[in-house]
């Protein structure tokens, strides 16, 4: 369960909460149950009870408050007024001087961030229908005059009775309406693809970045995979288009409830709303498709094209000509998968994948093949240790060498992890050394971050997506294991972690 998920990051890290233990009672009323989590902005997030009306609530919690909680604070305040289905509850904000506090709704589900990472991506039916129980929860923020400023797939929560909810706002000087629409078609970029839009989205995080093609514009949700359909695809790319002007959430959410209950199908699939070019030269607008259902009487009919011609209208309100097609410096979301190079997974052996420790063991190293087995209940797997840090010993990390045939241009590298939680980053090099210790040390030495990677911190899932911009070509390549989560299934050396399978995707 993730109660609050990575999303933007606060100004500065929270300090230290020491000294709360599962009983303490906050406020003479909340009693904390159990330690849930640590968020991007390092607040600690707990479940409690609420032992006045014994409820279940979360607790958010940061040190110290006063000033630098003031942010948070007001946050919760100002979004304890908007009731809506789609909005986390908040129900009280305490500042104790030394720590502060949100109590608010505790919501038995998971992060969206971690279903994509655990399930794989959304069809597109999942996709609009989760888009527009957010859109919809941001357009009543808007109606109120508050923006939420982290809008993200680890502050949308997914209830186990399927209620979609968003939670974490935030205020600081990049938060905007505008900003908020843009996250929205972020948002389903990540839920189609796996993969976050990090320049688009207008913010950095530990997610793998989207997939770009050799001139570094993104490549659209069709190109990564099969099955996303063109009236999806044109929505979002076109919110992630800064050229084009955004419609408001509210229109926005109008158009997903339409796309949400299929009546997109009384135009044959072609009535997607488009978004215009402010800067580009009008061109005449597309002629409509001939709708292949026929609606009897023709007054049903009339009044569905009656209704989305004013909504054209509304969404492109800030435009003075009609709608133009994607402007040519856009990728087309007519042409053919096959028109970008499409990345293939390598068949990695068991020669080519061997594991790096410049210092201390080589833990396990017999097991290194079980990670490109192709099966993913074996694994290899590190020591325990005392420490997530491996004990404050000379050893730093430890690493998984892979050696490729020959020099490629590489797309991405994604490993599978038995434990959610641990640290890690890509490396990567032009020559390999020997299978010893010395050369381990040289790996470690000379290795740097493959270019347009991003590591991943302790608040990462099980499944790990390293993407790269896929312009320098390589041949060797280490996951470099900086921190180690703890198995709730260990006692005395209770950190540590397996990969289960390791795939490698080349241009």
């Amino acid at each position: 369960m993730t109660q609050v998920g990575e999303g933007q990051a606060a100004g500065s890290a929270a300090g230290s909460l020491g000294g709360l233990a599962v009983g303490d009672v906050l406020a003479e009323r909340y009693r904390l149950e159990e330690h849930i989590n640590d968020d991007s902005a390092g607040r600690q997030v707990w479940r409690g009870v609420d032992i006045v009306l014994r409820r279940p609530v979360a607790l958010v919690l940061r040190t110290p408050g006063g000033a630098s909680a003031e942010e948070m604070l007001s946050a919760a305040v100002t979004a304890s007024r908007v009731v809506h289905g789609n909005l986390i509850g908040v129900y009280d904000a305490i500042d104790e001087g030394e720590r502060a506090y949100v109590i608010r709704e505790w919501i038995d589900g998971t992060a969206l961030r971690d279903l994509v990472a655990e399930e794989g991506p959304f069809d597109a039916e999942r996709t609009t229908s989760v888009l527009h129980a957010v859109a919809d929860a941001v357009s009543a923020l808007h109606a109120s005059g508050m923006a939420h400023g982290n809008v993200h797939p680890g502050t949308v929560l997914v209830a186990a009775d399927g209620r979609v909810v968003l939670a974490d706002a935030r205020v600081d000087s990049t938060t905007s309406n505008e900003a908020d629409v843009r996250s929205l078609g972020a948002l389903a970029y990540f839920m189609l693809t796996g993969h976050w839009p990090r320049a688009e989205a207008g913010r950095t995080t530990a997610l793998a970045d989207g997939r770009r093609d050799s001139t570094g514009a993104l490549v659209a949700p069709r190109q990564v995979r099969a099955g996303v359909p063109t009236y999806l695809d044109d929505l979002v790319m076109d919110l992630l288009d800064a050229k084009l002007a955004l419609p408001t959430a509210q229109v926005l959410t109008g158009e997903l409830a339409r796309l949400d209950t299929g009546e997109r199908l009384l135009f044959g699939g072609n009535g997607t709303l488009r978004f215009a070019d402010e800067t580009a030269p009008a061109e005449p607008a597309p002629r409509a498709a001939t709708p292949r259902l026929l609606v009897a009487g023709g007054v049903a009919l009339a009044l569905v094209v009656s209704g989305l011609v004013l909504a054209v209208r509304a969404l492109n309100a800030d435009a003075t000509e009609p709608p133009s097609a994607r402007p040519s410096g856009n990728v087309a979301v007519e042409a053919s998968a096959s028109a970008a190079p499409q990345p293939k997974a390598l068949n990695l052996t068991a020669n080519q994948v061997r594991i790096i420790a410049p210092f201390g063991d080589r833990d396990n190293a017999t097991q290194a093949p079980n990670m490109v087995d192709g099966d993913a209940k074996t694994l290899w797997k590190t020591t325990g240790y005392k420490r997530s840090n491996f004990g404050n010993t000379d050893k730093k990390g430890i690493g998984i060498l892979i050696s490729l045939d020959k020099p490629q241009l590489v797309s991405s590298v994604t490993i599978q992890l038995s434990t959610p939680g641990a640290s890690a980053a890509l490396m990567g090099g032009s020559a390999g050394a020997p299978d010893s210790r010395a050369g381990d040390r040289t790996i470690v030495d000379t290795f740097k971050q493959v270019a347009g990677s991003q590591a991943f911190g302790k608040d990462s899932g099980t499944t790990m997506v390293f993407s790269t911009d896929a312009s320098t070509p390589y041949q060797y390549l280490m996951v470099w294991i900086t921190d180690l989560p703890q198995d709730p299934t260990e006692t005395e050396f209770p950190y540590r972690v397996g990969v289960q399978e390791i795939v490698v995707e080349v241009q």
